[in-house]
């Protein structure tokens, strides 16, 4: 006479018992959570970075005259374009006919020793004395390339935000009168933000 053995549970039937709780659905591969009675969760997408944002730091012809074909190829693609001028790059967007008399003797040498204006920026290499940039622009209307004070104003009617660094024109006794229009004095939070929202942040 055989005798029956106890039949053992297997994982089939251990996972249809009534007993045991639903899975979490959490858990379970290809499954979204869902709230109770609701639909499943929908996974926020990052949002979409699109502009451009530029510091120009440096003075420099050639370095200024990279930053502005950037901006102005960007602007022209339908790109938001901020160029934050700060230091060195506030010579870019001063007057050449700025006051060269500072609120004390340090400010004053500042005035004299950097002028400023858009015109008279030096070469980061091959300067001679100030006729490096006079080459320069003679082979670049060779080409019909726009000089340094044509890629600004082309900037600013290309939207382009022109934002000078406030905690700078402090530094170089520059006020607002000394510098041409633009369309914000602002400081480093105002560029953080922009950044932010930005799909190419540049140092130049």
């Amino acid at each position: 006479m055989s005798t029956l053995s106890p039949v053992r549970p297997t994982a089939a039937t251990a996972a249809s018992d009534p007993a045991d709780p639903p899975p979490d659905p959490s858990t379970v591969p290809g499954r979204e959570p869902t709230i109770e009675g609701g639909p499943a969760l929908a996974v926020p997408e990052p949002a979409t970075r699109e502009g451009v944002t530029i510091v120009v730091f440096s003075g420099d012809f050639d370095r200024v005259q990279a930053a502005f074909n950037i901006a102005v190829g960007a602007a022209s693609s339908g790109m938001p374009v901020t160029m934050f001028f700060t230091f060195w790059g506030l010579d870019v967007i001063t007057r050449p006919d700025a006051r060269r008399l500072g609120r004390d003797p340090l400010r004053t040498a500042f005035r004299f020793l950097k002028p400023g204006g858009a015109g008279r920026l030096p070469l980061s290499r091959f300067n001679f004395l100030g006729l490096g940039p006079v080459l320069m622009r003679r082979l670049m209307g060779e080409f019909r390339m726009p000089t340094v004070p044509e890629m600004l104003e082309l900037a600013r009617s290309l939207d382009v935000k022109i934002v000078a660094c406030t905690i700078t024109m402090g530094v170089m006794g520059l006020g607002k009168d000394d510098l041409v229009e633009v369309d914000s004095y602002a400081g480093v939070a105002t560029y953080l933000k922009d950044a932010q929202a930005g799909a190419v942040n540049l140092f130049i």
